[in-house]
Formats: structure tokens, C-alpha cells, sequence
């Protein structure tokens, strides 16, 4: 047997070995067990560099060079906790909460709010239903210079009059809030402090999923608590947080953890620990980071100018189904997909519609509607993006040069027709267009068959079909005539408009 044959099955047999498969040695080499030789276990094993009985998957997996199959090896967390826990810090806030009869007896105006599940249930917590009401919180945070710069999130020191930061080895420091972004969930303090212990920062790009992490922080005021877990996901956008890239991890995350960093394999940061899914208050294996360099972004701004400035394009995006997009002529479901456009935005002023296909921003392929938003919500206003566009089947390009998020604002008789898409349709009245704020469309008064199927409901109103505004019910009928397999419906529900795909064949 050949040096390289050697050294090729020396790997396999320790991945199988690492698998729980034993390996027998013998004087012609190494045997197979016999399920892995398709054989019975009774028989006995060829000898010779290449055994005839070795099925052609074993055969394959033999040949492998050494360097296709890599032994797994765990991070250190043990030298990750020594070397980087001590950046890593705890915050209490103390402040005053403005509650409303409404709020009943959680705590004021936050009861739906998706980040008080890391609040809920803290040591010390006072939750009243009335009045400007006393508060306390914990949280966690890490030293990113020694000079006592410190990030965390920005819930954790929503409303606080007093926080303090604790090191891990117990001194105490009164923190200044330099400032805060709710939009990224971003804040920056400032303690009075010098040569201070501070972590290394990575390059959440650098991530992939299946990585391992380690998360450190104050889990119901436990201090200093770490957790491992591996790269469960990575830009996930999530509900009102589109702004954000996630990097969703299975690393228990708990109340209290939140504001903490979370360390890649070889001790770097990677993110900020920010949110759970939770239907119980408590981990249950979906946690979710911002990425470091969002996080470094933010800080930037707020150290140089005490405030964040975020972009804003002025449109409604949703992702694309495979039926949306065979209804758009794309062969994937890749791209985000305009489902309005504010007036005024800038957006608008570039001529982008309703119906168009956000396929790249500045060359850089869109999978997701979220990829768009993050990329525009972490821009500066006036800054310029390139947009591919899918419009009425081809291929568009147009630069856009970005508004500012907090001045766009979004602005949201004939009888019954039956047609094939199941729909009962009938032209909006005048004073239902002013009502609704829109300048045209079809009442939907009734919804069988194909449309009932894909999730339309009586009440919506009709824009536009595979992209084209419809004006009335005579435009719907003109665009079936040609018997399509499915179509592209965009309503407006309870003032936002979404795209339906109605599968029709």
C-alpha cells in the first residue's frame, strides 16, 4: 500500500471512528467492518490494497485525500471564556416608566413589544399598571476599548435615569449613555475607566452556517454565563426589524443575556445578542445577533455626532414565492418584490412601481426582501445605490440617490362580475377612494374558487394584475383571456398592499 493510500484511510478511519464505526487492523492494511464491506459479518475480509467486496460508496470515501476529511475539532471555549469574559459586562438601569389604564399590570406600553421578553421575569423587576411608574432592569454588555467604551443593546437602557456597569471583577461604574438607535437596537456607554480589558472583533461576513458560537452574558442576573451553540441561520429579517441582517444561533439566550456578545470559534465577536423567539419567555433554541459590524456602524455615528442617521428608499418589499415569480416571468424566487411605492420617495422619483423586482443592489444578487432593506436602512441619506429591476419581463437598471428615514412617510355601482379567478368584483365609489386613500381599484365583494384558495378575502381591493393597474372589471377580464396557469394579484388590505399569487391551473 502506497504512503498516499495510507494516509488517505488513516483519515477515514478516524472520521469513521469520530462517527462510532470500529476499525480493524490487519497485517495487509486496514479492514472495513463488514456492513460497510456488503457482506456478512461472517465472513471472511479480502485481503490486498483494494478489497473486491468493498462496496463503491467505501471505495469512494477510501479515496478521499486526507484534507476532505478533516477531523471536528471544538473551539476552546474554556481559553475563549478566560481571555475575553472579562470584556464582557454587567448593566442594571433604574428609571421611570410612563403606564397608561390601559396597560393593565405588565409593564407600561411594553407587554407587545418583542424585546420585554428579555426584561420579563428579571430579579428586582417592579411592574405596576398606573402612573410614571419605577422600574429596574438588567442586562449584559462588552468593552470594545479600554478607555471604557461599551456596547450593548438599546432596550436595555430604554428609559433608564441611572445605569450601571459592572466588570467581571465586581468594580462598578456609573455609565453615561453616549446614545442610542432603536433601529438597529444599538446603544454606546461610556464609563469613567482606564486600561480596561476589551474583546477582539470579527467579521460577521467571514460566518457560515453550522459555525460554532459562544454566547456570555447575565441570564437572569446570573453573571458571566456562557453558552455554545452553532450558526443556525444567517441575514434573517425579521418583523419589524428590517433594518437587521440577523444571525440566527441556537446559543441559549435568555432574559438577561441581552446586549452580550456572541464570540465565533476562534474568540472574536461576531454579534450582539439581541432577541429570542420565545412563546414561553425563555429560550427555546431560536436566538438571534446583530452583526458586529452593523453594531461598529452605529457606534461610529454616535461617537462622532451623538445621533444615527438611517436611509430610506420610500417602497413596501415582501419576498418572492416560486408562484409570484412564475407570475413575473423569473425562473426563481430570487429578488425583493415592490409591492408599493410612497409618493415622493426616492424611489418614486426614479419611476420604480409596483410590481418591480428588486434583483441586485450595487451588484450584489437579492435573495430576500430583506436583503434590500438592511442594505438601504444601513446607508446615510443621499448616499446612491445601483438597482437591477425586473420589470415587465427584462432587465432595468437605475441609480437612486437615498431619502432620510424619519421624513419619508408612508401614505398608505357596476354589478358584481364572476370570473375564473373566483373573484366578485365591482369599481370603488368616489368616496371610497378618498376613504382609502387610494386613486383606484376594484372592491372585492365576494372570493370563491382559485382566489378564496390563495388567501384573498372579501374586502380587499384590487390594484393591479401581473403588475398592471386595473381601473375596471373589463382590464380583469382582458388579462384571463389568455387562460394564464396563475397570476399576480395586488391588494390593499387594512391600508398596506401585498402581492397574492392565485394559482389558476
Amino acid at each position: 500500500m502506497t504512503r498516499t493510500a495510507k494516509t488517505a484511510l488513516t483519515a477515514t478511519a478516524a472520521a469513521l471512528l469520530a462517527a462510532g464505526v470500529t476499525i480493524t487492523t490487519g497485517a495487509s492494511g486496514w479492514t472495513l467492518p463488514a456492513w460497510l464491506q456488503n457482506k456478512s459479518p461472517s465472513a471472511a475480509p479480502a485481503s490486498g490494497d483494494a478489497p473486491a467486496s468493498i462496496t463503491p460508496v467505501a471505495a469512494a470515501v477510501a479515496a478521499l485525500p486526507a484534507a476532505a476529511l478533516p477531523p471536528a475539532q471544538l473551539p476552546n471555549y474554556r481559553a475563549i471564556v478566560q481571555t475575553q469574559g472579562p470584556a464582557v459586562v454587567g448593566i442594571t438601569v433604574a428609571g421611570l416608566h410612563k403606564a397608561s389604564a390601559e396597560d393593565g399590570a405588565g409593564m407600561p406600553g411594553l407587554d407587545d413589544d418583542p424585546f420585554f421578553r428579555f426584561f420579563r421575569g428579571m430579579p428586582g423587576l417592579r411592574m405596576q399598571p398606573r402612573g410614571a411608574q419605577p422600574f429596574r432592569g438588567q442586562g449584559s454588555g462588552f468593552i470594545i476599548s479600554s478607555d471604557g467604551l461599551v456596547l450593548t443593546n438599546a432596550h436595555v437602557v430604554r428609559d433608564a435615569k441611572q445605569v450601571t456597569v459592572k466588570l467581571s471583577d465586581r468594580r462598578e461604574f456609573s455609565a453615561q449613555v453616549l446614545g442610542s438607535d432603536p433601529s438597529t437596537d444599538i446603544a454606546v456607554l461610556k464609563i469613567d475607566a482606564k486600561g480596561l480589558p476589551a474583546v477582539q472583533l470579527g467579521d460577521p461576513r467571514q460566518l457560515q452556517v453550522g459555525d460554532y458560537v459562544l454566547a456570555i452574558g447575565a441570564p437572569y442576573g446570573f453573571e458571566q454565563t456562557a453558552t455554545q451553540g452553532i450558526v443556525s441561520a444567517k441575514s434573517r429579517s425579521l418583523p419589524g426589524d428590517s433594518v437587521v441582517p440577523f444571525i440566527q444561533t441556537d446559543a441559549a439566550v435568555n432574559p438577561g443575556n441581552s446586549g452580550g456578545p456572541l464570540f465565533d470559534a476562534s474568540g472574536r465577536v461576531v454579534g450582539v445578542n439581541a432577541q429570542i423567539y420565545s412563546q414561553s419567555g425563555g429560550f427555546q433554541g431560536l436566538a438571534f445577533a446583530i452583526p458586529v459590524d452593523v453594531a461598529l456602524r452605529v457606534k461610529d455615528q454616535i461617537v462622532a455626532h451623538g445621533k444615527v442617521e438611517h436611509a430610506r428608499l420610500g417602497v413596501t418589499l415582501q419576498d418572492l414565492s416560486a408562484p409570484l415569480a412564475a407570475s413575473f416571468g423569473l425562473n426563481a424566487p430570487d429578488g425583493a418584490l415592490v409591492s408599493s411605492v410612497m409618493p415622493g420617495s426616492a424611489a418614486a422619483k426614479v419611476g420604480l412601481k409596483a410590481g418591480d423586482v428588486i434583483t441586485a443592489v450595487d451588484g450584489e444578487p437579492v435573495r430576500v426582501a430583506g436583503d434590500v432593506s438592511s442594505r438601504v436602512g444601513l446607508a446615510r441619506p443621499g448616499d446612491k445605490l445601483k438597482l437591477e429591476i425586473w420589470r415587465d419581463k427584462s432587465r432595468i437598471s437605475e441609480t437612486v440617490s437615498l431619502g432620510r428615514a424619519d421624513k419619508d412617510t408612508q401614505e398608505a355601482s357596476a354589478a358584481p362580475e364572476r370570473g375564473s379567478l373566483g373573484l366578485a368584483l365591482r369599481p370603488l365609489e368616489r368616496q371610497e377612494l378618498r376613504g382609502s386613500g387610494l386613486d383606484h381599484g376594484l372592491l372585492i365583494e365576494g372570493v370563491t374558487g382559485p382566489a378564496q384558495l390563495a388567501g384573498v378575502q372579501p374586502g380587499d381591493v384590487l390594484l393591479a394584475l401581473n403588475g398592471k393597474p386595473v381601473q375596471d372589471v373589463e382590464q380583469v377580464r382582458a388579462a384571463m383571456k389568455d387562460n394564464p396557469k396563475q397570476v399576480a394579484l395586488l391588494v390593499s388590505r387594512d391600508g398596506q398592499q401585498i402581492f397574492v399569487p392565485v394559482r389558476l391551473g
